[in-house]
């Protein structure tokens, strides 16, 4: 059986938690019953000192699950039409997240296919931030569970541990600034994602 993470194994550095990360199981509680995915590409985001994350101008309502305590998820809408799910890290009061960016189905593979019918492979429901978010049915409403608790509708379970030298890392998919720091890690999978470079660089 599958445990569940600590708040003091996430409170780390982002770029530290992405790689502890991968692996790992989150498993959601959806309409048809339960989904679980395994993460396989996942992005780090720290606050201050990253152009590229939603806290780098300070706190706000959007935002403020991503200021701790580590191991809650904070959801986010994007370009009006897609949701997308990250892990929080750090201590409480630092910004910092995890964003995770593909899963493989590990469970409840039926429910999957049911809810991402568009999908031409197993290997596509989850392949991508937003369709990551489809398969587990999460909304904004599912900002700031508690991904470590045991009765909680959102579950963070630890996997078997990746080793280093089987992570790769480049830079981070579709933003705008700070585009070159190699903080999208993956493991070899057919539902990592495909890189897409951000904006003009500022």
């Amino acid at each position: 059986m599958r445990r569940q993470f600590t708040e003091q194994e996430l409170a780390v550095d982002p770029v530290d938690a992405a790689k502890l990360l991968l692996g790992s199981v989150l498993e959601a509680d959806t309409a048809d019953g339960p989904v679980g995915l395994r993460l396989v590409e996942v992005e780090a985001y720290r606050g201050g000192d990253d152009p590229a994350s939603h806290c780098y101008r300070g706190r706000t309502a959007r935002n403020d699950v991503m200021f701790g305590p580590a191991g809650f998820l904070y959801v986010y809408f994007v370009y009006g039409m897609h949701y997308c799910a990250n892990i929080v890290c750090l201590t409480d009061g630092v910004p910092g997240a995890v964003l995770m960016r593909a899963g493989e189905v590990v469970t409840g593979l039926e429910i999957a296919r049911k809810l991402r019918p568009s999908a031409r492979s197993d290997a596509e429901l989850a392949k991508g931030p937003a369709r990551l978010t489809s398969t587990l049915s999460l909304t904004r409403e599912d900002n700031g569970v508690n991904l470590l608790a045991p009765d909680s509708p959102v579950r963070l379970l630890a996997g078997d541990p990746v080793p280093l030298e089987s992570i790769h890392a480049g830079p981070r998919v579709g933003v705008a600034t700070a585009m070159d720091r190699p903080w999208r890690f993956w493991i070899d999978s057919p539902a990592v994602s495909t890189y897409r470079r951000g904006g003009k660089r500022r």
